[in-house]
């Protein structure tokens, strides 16, 4: 594990905390890459009985549905994969490297969370390395999720894992020009969520077009700006 992964050429793109039927079409319209579902009941995204197994899984194949989780049961975990026909599940709260090699056993791809301070450590990312198909790294706050803050991305300067990661954190349309020169190592793509709502869970279609057109635009330039 100590050859430095090469940032991906184009950032993938997911949004997460969708909920609504209308609003996940009008989304998917967008073709993101990965789509994100919340099922923390103490989330104010959380998907509750309202999500609809039927539209998701009418989803672009291309499309991966993803099921966000916080401390539960692989049982509770595997049986929401199934129910809803989601393709990975991510793991927000304190999941061990036990559970997620458990959950990779079981054929599910893994994205393991973490909350990013000026105190973390990237030591601790490696026990979990060969269970994980990808990382997300959002800043640390009091909810497990969607505090809307960024963190300072030059954290992950010196990061030589061979796991690809999205970033995620507060990104917003102001963040798009630094975002397209970001050449951090291992960057494989962005989590969009809570900046781009008119309210939880319900996403503003608009906006979001607006930020996959900058984002997917050809770079002019390979400056690297500073992030903020």
């Amino acid at each position: 594990m100590s050859t430095t992964p090469e940032t991906h050429p184009s950032l993938r793109l997911k949004v997460c905390g969708m909920k609504y039927a209308d609003n996940i079409a009008e989304v998917a319209a967008l073709e993101p890459d990965f789509m994100g579902f919340i099922f923390h009941s103490a989330s104010s995204r959380f998907v509750g009985e309202t999500l609809d197994a039927r539209l998701l899984q009418s989803l672009p194949p291309g499309l991966r549905k993803v099921g966000v989780f916080v401390d539960e049961s692989n049982e509770f975990i595997l049986r929401q994969l199934g129910r809803y026909g989601l393709d990975a599940a991510q793991l927000h709260g304190h999941e061990t490297p036990a559970q997620c090699a458990e959950l990779r056993a079981a054929g599910v791809m893994v994205i393991k969370v973490f909350g990013m301070d000026a105190d973390f450590s990237l030591d601790q990312l490696t026990p979990y390395a060969p269970y994980c198909a990808f990382f997300l790294f959002d800043t640390k706050g009091p909810q497990p999720g969607g505090n809307g803050t960024t963190f300072n991305w030059e954290l992950l300067r010196d990061y030589i894992l061979p796991v690809p990661y999205l970033l995620a954190g507060g990104l917003d349309l102001r963040h798009a020009p630094a975002l397209r020169h970001l050449t951090l190592p291992g960057l494989y793509g962005l989590d969009l969520n809570s900046r781009f709502e008119t309210a939880p869970a319900l996403k503003d279609a608009a906006r979001l077009s607006q930020m996959f057109r900058l984002l997917r635009a050809q770079p002019t330039s390979a400056a690297l700006p500073t992030a903020r």
